[in-house]
């Protein structure tokens, strides 16, 4: 490999793009590139000037191809630690919106970005696999898998470990719209602008309030997301937007 960075941050009109950067490789997760996500996320998380994430891999073969197996050969890595990568909500918070846009295959470690991601946009040359049990290794993090897409879809993709083209990705809820290879990065662009271009106290309470339920019962959820909600029923912003809609201007987001 080069002494190229294998992971790059480029911010896009308030859209954060980190990009897996070794498609020679299929953008798989060496130690670098793994320390690359960490960084990234964390850059994103502080910075005021990026309101979506958007999470994809380089090249036209690979959004990622899952872990460096090489790599991992060599360490004889066992079980990986529990910052083996960025796991959103389960080992680093994200509270801004998150975008996987995939290009290329998403296995194993791969599928687990485009899992965690909020949002999920494919070329149709995507195809996403749990691939672990054909090498022998296990998908821990795949525990969230049957609240996103139901049990009989996990259950066949964590057994066979084959994988599923797009258009079947989307149609178990997987993936949220498919778009030709080469309209992935506008169309993600588009996308991630129209959320940035949101109330910013809205959007943060909106992605909380949908984890909800998948983490407590509907009773106790309809009071956290009351809870939630309040502060931004109460803000500035709140009043913004009413007011812009009457002066039929854009409404200038202050985030409080």
């Amino acid at each position: 490999m080069s002494d190229q960075v294998p992971v790059t941050y480029e911010v896009v009109r308030g859209v954060a793009w980190l990009t897996i950067d070794r498609p020679e490789a299929r953008n798989a997760l060496s130690r670098a590139v793994r320390q690359g996500l960490w960084d990234g996320v964390r850059r994103f998380n502080d910075d005021d000037s990026a309101k979506v994430l958007v999470l994809t891999g380089a090249g036209d073969k690979a959004f990622c191809a899952g872990g460096d197996l090489k790599e991992m050969a060599e360490e004889g890595l066992e079980v990986p630690p529990p910052d083996f990568l960025p796991q959103f909500g389960r080992n680093i918070e994200v509270d801004k919106p998150t975008i996987a846009a995939v290009n290329g295959v998403a296995f194993a470690g791969g599928f687990l970005l485009a899992q965690m991601c909020d949002l999920c946009v494919a070329g149709e040359s995507a195809r996403f696999g749990v691939t672990e049990v054909k090498v022998g290794r296990g998908a821990p993090w795949a525990a969230p898998l049957p609240l996103l897409i139901g049990t009989r879809a996990a259950m066949e993709i964590l057994l066979t470990g084959d994988p599923v083209d797009a258009v079947r990705a989307e149609r178990v809820g997987l993936v949220n719209r498919v778009v030709p290879d080469a309209d992935l990065r506008e169309s993600v662009q588009v996308l991630a602008e129209r959320i940035a271009a949101n109330a910013p106290l809205s959007v943060a309470a909106a992605k909380k309030t949908v984890r909800l339920v998948a983490e407590t019962s509907l009773s106790a959820a309809f009071e956290q997301a009351e809870r939630l909600w309040e502060p931004v029923y109460t803000s500035r912003d709140a009043k913004e937007g009413p007011a812009a809609f009457r002066d039929k201007r854009a409404p200038e987001w202050k985030g409080c």
